[in-house]
């Protein structure tokens, strides 16, 4: 069975393409994390919603005009996940773009299922075309089922979203971390991310982005493709000595949530989280932050009484909001 389907984006083909091959754009319309070795051969990596993850490689490359990956899933039983080809042809029509998705090699059940799916983004990226981001995705706000890893996943996804909208000119803007400005979170946040990694056994470096969203973006990625390599099994190195690795790896989802608050009220952007996210982050950050207290963690203050979730979990990890300093 084939999946295919055609829409019409009103921009040039250059920047059509560039929307479904360049990372920091197809994170605006379709995936939380994206790794792309646009050549033919190279490796791909999606993390489409999270906890689902497509990855493969690249079958073909006409550069601005088509793209055919070998398309499957991670972690799925069967043929290593593999699921078929997909063709992505980008053509230049009045007012715009053409970009034309074929998805072959699907059984009937598996085509009905990634219509689904296709459709959903495919409308996505027609928002992203006419606007330049779709926004957050409804698909990735409530995960089930759910880990510290998928938690992870989703909360990098809130933080995107947030670091889109603050713009370099809000560096020295204070924060709710009181030794911090935005520049300094930004450096904080950049070294946890390495921290957080050679806890899942990795030896990371920061690359740097286009922009802020793409720096932090990138090693957030690789922090949580190296937990998914290692698994939550076990026990797990830190600087505070071993741990069972769940508690760790819960470490990355409390910091990205956390975070993302943090940049939101020190520079006014839009936060987008769903109440049971963060219902999930609260209870890892139960087993997190007493021990952390004088050290990562505030005392405890109280949130205002009209206060939403996130806002209280920020007051039991010490934060204030900025309008009450």
């Amino acid at each position: 069975m084939t999946y295919a389907k055609t829409v019409t984006l009103p921009v040039a083909p250059e920047d059509a393409f560039e929307l479904v091959t360049r990372p920091e754009r197809l994170r605006r319309w379709m995936g939380v994390t994206a790794r792309l070795d646009l050549r033919a051969g190279g490796d791909w990596r999606w993390t489409v919603t999270p906890g689902n993850v497509a990855a493969g490689r690249v079958a073909e490359l006409d550069p601005g005009r088509r793209l055919v990956l070998d398309w499957g899933w991670d972690h799925m039983p069967g043929d290593d996940g593999a699921l078929g080809t997909v063709t992505i042809t980008v053509e230049p029509v009045d007012g715009g773009s053409s970009v034309t998705l074929v998805h072959e090699g699907l059984t009937p059940e598996q085509e009905a299922s990634h219509a689904e799916g296709w459709n959903h983004f495919l409308e996505r990226l027609e928002v992203a075309g006419a606007t330049g981001d779709a926004g957050p995705d409804e698909w990735a706000a409530a995960p089930d089922p759910i880990d510290e890893i998928v938690a992870g996943e989703a909360a990098l996804a809130v933080l995107q979203h947030v670091l889109r909208q603050v713009g370099p000119e809000a560096g020295p803007l204070p924060t709710p971390c009181s030794e911090f400005t935005v520049d300094e979170l930004t450096e904080h946040l950049l070294d946890s991310l390495v921290s957080f990694g050679a806890m899942a056994e990795a030896e990371l470096v920061r690359r740097d982005g286009v922009d802020l969203e793409d720096t932090v973006a990138l090693l957030a990625a690789d922090v949580i493709e190296a937990w998914r390599r290692r698994g939550l099994e076990g026990m797990a190195r830190s600087p505070f000595g071993e741990a069972p690795a769940p508690v760790l790896a819960g470490i990355v989802p409390v910091e990205l949530l956390l975070h993302a608050w943090d940049y939101a009220q020190a520079t006014g952007a839009l936060i987008t989280v769903s109440d049971e996210l963060v219902a999930y982050v609260s209870g890892l950050a139960e087993k997190l932050v007493p021990g952390g207290r004088g050290r990562a963690f505030g005392d405890e203050v109280a949130a205002p009484v009209d206060a939403d979730a996130l806002t209280r979990l920020a007051a039991y990890s010490g934060r204030t909001p900025l309008a009450l300093v």
